[in-house]
């Protein structure tokens, strides 16, 4: 299927610490109360646990209770569901986020850049490849939270049409969120959408939202900044996308490089 018009179904929640069954189901009835169809439902970081780095409790596997949850879903809305869980794989655990298309196929990523400062790196495995998703003729990056300091990782070389963070980022430092996404949008001339939970941890910290979508020239085109639970419809038009980046054509002039 090739569409003109993504719609989009931006989910900022609170999780339940580390908790899958309950966050599944909470996302399911979410998931129920939409009023009219979308391309994509996307979920924070973490989903079903929140940022935890006891990662042996709510670890589960590609053919665990979660996979098969967003499989169903997915199927069932025509939609397709994305988000990042805690993964067991080869005795090593992973935050991997998963593009689950409607008719099943999966997509995966690990996140490339571990929160060092609590510990991520030394509880999880980063992924080492970038990940390009075909979807109903758009080509979307996902990307996990901290991810979104490192504009290399994100630079725009596959001529992708959207830009995708999932995360669990602390109101503490949500100025840094705000204006970074925004940079990813126009940096890349492409749409970039983050999605962040709300409410507190297990360990007490604090995340206040701020769900965004951006078009390429850095334009919100979701309401002002909210710090409660909501559910965010956004639609992104491929024909307004492709026709800035002919008209400026700043793509063409960008630098070339290798990452190690």
């Amino acid at each position: 299927m090739q569409v003109d018009d993504l719609h989009i179904a931006i989910f900022q929640t609170t999780l339940v610490w580390e908790n899958p069954e309950q966050n599944r189901l909470n996302f399911s009835n979410h998931i129920e109360s939409l009023s009219t169809s979308v391309d994509i439902i996307i979920l924070p970081e973490m989903f079903t646990s929140g940022f935890t780095m006891n990662a042996s409790k709510v670890a589960e596997t590609m053919q665990g209770k979660t996979v098969d949850w967003m499989k169903e879903l997915a199927s069932k809305n025509q939609a397709a569901i994305t988000g990042s869980l805690v993964i067991k794989e080869n005795g090593n655990y992973y935050n991997r986020l998963l593009f689950v298309h409607p008719d099943g196929v999966i997509d995966s990523y690990d996140k490339r850049h571990t929160f060092t400062l609590a510990g991520e790196d030394k509880v999880y495995s980063a992924g080492k490849k970038k990940l390009i998703v075909n979807y109903r003729n758009w080509k979307i990056c996902p990307l996990v939270c901290y991810d979104l300091r490192f504009p290399v990782w994100s630079r725009n070389v596959e001529e992708y049409h959207v830009l995708i963070y999932v995360a669990n980022w602390p109101m503490v430092r949500v100025t840094a969120w705000d204006t970074l996404l925004k940079a990813r949008a126009i940096e890349n001339m492409s749409y970039c959408i983050g999605v962040n939970r709300v409410g507190l941890d297990g360990n007490d910290h604090e995340y206040s939202g701020h769900s965004a979508a951006y078009d390429v020239l850095g334009n919100r085109i979701n309401p002002v900044a909210s710090d409660k639970e909501a559910i965010e419809l956004v639609t992104l038009k491929k024909s307004e996308l492709l026709t800035y980046r002919s008209k400026l054509n700043f793509l063409e002039d960008r630098d070339s490089f290798s990452l190690e």
